[in-house]
């Protein structure tokens, strides 16, 4: 798969991040393919393709979950992602601004494959989002397709 190809799916309800981690992936082109979700609810039916609103949408490469998130939260919707056959296998890294060290740890343990906190600075964040798109985007090599 070309990294262009790489269909990420954001899971954030903050509009200021939704904009400035698209701006931050733009500006080091990596945008590829983005699709927001605003709460846990619209990830879910996003990422298990249910509903008539997510018809002709692709299912996700690569998640970056927020967890305090509207209607469901992050960790429920991990959760759900981590213990399917057909979705455990996504990459899923939390994208918070989350400090506390429960959130963590249980982040990890239900399957997360990465955790950042989100720096308030803008030129830190998009330096984060460069090495976050550097590292899935282009050298991680994702299971193959026929998996999935």
């Amino acid at each position: 798969m070309r990294p262009e190809d790489i269909k990420i799916l954001l899971i954030e309800d903050n509009p200021d991040d939704v904009e400035l981690t698209l701006r931050a992936f733009k500006k080091h082109n990596l945008a590829n393919h983005i699709t927001v979700a605003r709460d846990g609810e619209e990830a879910l039916d996003i990422i298990f393709q249910r509903g008539k609103e997510v018809s002709g949408r692709l299912k996700p490469d690569l998640i970056l979950l927020d967890l305090k998130l509207p209607k469901i939260d992050g960790m429920e919707v991990l959760k759900q992602i981590k213990k399917n056959s057909e979705t455990k296998v996504i990459p899923v890294i939390i994208l918070t601004s989350s400090k506390e060290e429960n959130d963590l740890a249980e982040s990890y343990l239900l399957g997360a494959n990465s955790y950042i906190r989100k720096p308030v600075n803008f030129e830190n964040f998009t330096g984060v989002v460069m090495q976050l798109g550097l590292y899935w985007l282009l050298i991680n090599e994702p299971p193959p397709q026929k998996q999935r």
